[in-house]
């Protein structure tokens, strides 16, 4: 079992559909691990945002990054809370009655304020967290972050301790006066697969590389990122 825990706090507690909620660390890393696409909420001049990029984990922090002069990083900043929304699609949840069709998903909120990483050392390292999380094993045959590149970014990382998960599995939950329809009902799986690598003829005509499909690649699962 993992030592680190969530702190259940106001924000946090499920209050619609509670029975879905999820407060145990472990399996809310195993959705986090499971993903690598988050959605970044905060708020500029009363105006809501959210915007969508990659992330990385390790430990109990994710990372993040973007280009210096984003909105959302510039105001990240300055110290403004924000909030971290992670969610995977498993399944479309046929019923009978259109009110109670509904989906099948994990997902995790996480609230708090994020550190700004400042040394090249440990920009380069959350870096190789973001990269590894997306796909483990490229980092190493890929050429490194210059200086200029590490400063023209910036790079964020939160603690996953104020966090909660949600879940929803299973069939629909008809009502019992529609199970005598004559209507079909289930559910339709759903995951996210690889399909093949398409190689890029950017070095065509200037190169012979024939460079083979690396293993890490070839063996890719998307739903099984960290498996």
């Amino acid at each position: 079992m993992s030592k680190e825990k969530l702190f259940t706090t106001e924000r946090t507690k499920i209050k619609t559909n509670a029975i879905r909620a999820v407060y145990d660390y472990d399996t809310t890393i195993k959705i986090i691990d499971d993903s690598f696409i988050c959605h970044i909420g905060f708020v500029v001049d009363n105006q809501p945002f959210v915007i969508p990029t990659c992330y990385g984990r390790e430990n109990n922090k994710i990372f993040f990054h973007g280009a210096k002069g984003s909105r959302m990083l510039k105001t990240i900043r300055t110290g403004t809370e924000i909030c971290v929304t992670i969610s995977i699609v498993d399944g479309i949840v046929l019923a009978r009655s259109a009110f109670n069709h509904t989906i099948n998903y994990r997902s995790v909120v996480i609230f708090g304020g994020a550190n700004e990483i400042i040394g090249p050392a440990e920009k380069t390292h959350a870096l190789k967290t973001i990269t590894e999380h997306i796909i483990s094993g490229r980092w190493n045959d890929v050429r490194k972050p210059t200086d200029k590149e590490l400063n023209a970014t910036s790079l964020f990382s939160i603690e996953i301790s104020e966090a909660s998960a949600k879940v929803r599995t299973g069939p629909p939950l008809d009502d019992e006066d529609d199970l005598k329809l004559e209507v079909w009902a289930g559910v339709l799986p759903m995951k996210i697969i690889n399909e093949e690598p398409i190689r890029d003829l950017l070095t065509e005509g200037i190169s012979n590389q024939n460079i083979s499909i690396p293993d890490y690649l070839r063996n890719y699962r998307t739903n099984n990122l960290r498996g």
